[in-house]
């Protein structure tokens, strides 16, 4: 199986790391350590020394309760680093939900949209059905950053992100979208309890159904926090939730995963090395 994206074909046939690049103030976990173009351009050399096999720039957090970013701020912090990261040699996705953004990083080579609406917002469909061949990630949000984490989703998650997850793949590919070009997000953390991520972890299997690429963003999420918390017996903040995201990618590629998108990638890199290591020989034992 392969991404297609604008420029690139990326290989699923083994995980695919994304690196989290955050050219905002105000992430929740590394805001303002890249929030200018050459500190976030040097993130991205690093990142990809690292192993990255994509790099996602972000310029407006979407963390819960994080305020709407005006769009002459996101493209002010947004288009500095894309312009040159394109030219690293590796795939580049823009997180971002506002259709002129979408529109002006795909001018400028960018390969990949992710959006955290899935495309909702009014004109966003149509700036990814315009473009002949970038990539693009649907991802699935209970409500909106403002209001996910006061009001989450109640009851099973897991059919009703499928669904969601269907209708958003369908309605993209009737827009002239071939199927190549879209992988599928789950959303861990958006408008979803701590019980509802990890069924949607457990059961993630599931979502692969419709016979799309899954995307997992688990790095440093606040689940990860609720369930650290019981073995150290107190808060656990972001910056020191890396061993749990690390064992949460592992966990989701192990159950399909094809991406999976973290701060942490040389550590990340590392644990899929040893799985897939391991996933080698029992592919010897099974065929001797």
């Amino acid at each position: 199986m392969h991404w297609q994206t604008t420029r690139f074909q990326i290989d699923l046939s083994r995980p695919r790391v994304m690196g989290i690049v955050n050219v905002t103030p105000d992430s929740f976990s590394d805001g303002g350590r890249h929030a200018s173009p050459a500190t976030a351009l040097r993130h991205c050399e690093q990142l990809l020394k690292d192993g990255a096999h994509i790099l996602d720039i972000g310029g407006e957090s979407t963390r819960p309760g994080a305020p709407p970013l005006p769009l002459e701020e996101e493209l002010a912090r947004v288009l500095p680093v894309v312009g040159e990261a394109v030219r690293l040699g590796a795939p580049v996705s823009v997180d971002t939900y506002k259709p002129e953004v979408m529109r002006a990083v795909l001018d400028l080579g960018a390969d990949i949209i992710n959006d955290v609406w899935a495309l909702r917002r009014p004109a966003a469909l149509d700036a990814v059905a315009a473009h002949p061949s970038c990539g693009v990630c649907l991802m699935h949000m209970h409500g909106d950053p403002q209001t996910m984490q006061t009001a989450p989703m109640t009851g099973d998650a897991v059919p009703r992100v499928l669904h969601f997850l269907e209708q958003a793949a369908q309605v993209l590919q009737a827009q002239g979208v071939d199927k190549s070009r879209i992988v599928l997000d789950p959303g861990i953390g958006f408008g979803k309890t701590p019980a509802q991520n990890f069924a949607l972890l457990a059961r993630q299997q599931e979502l692969l159904a419709p016979g799309f690429p899954l995307l997992a963003g688990w790095s440093r999420k606040s689940s990860i926090g609720v369930a650290l918390q019981g073995a150290a017996k107190a808060s656990v903040p972001p910056g020191e939730r890396v061993i749990g995201s690390v064992a949460a990618a592992l966990l989701a590629v192990e159950r399909g995963a094809a991406i999976v998108r973290v701060h942490d990638v040389r550590e990340t890199v590392q644990a899929l090395a040893v799985w897939q290591a391991m996933q080698a020989q029992s592919t010897v034992a099974g065929s001797a």
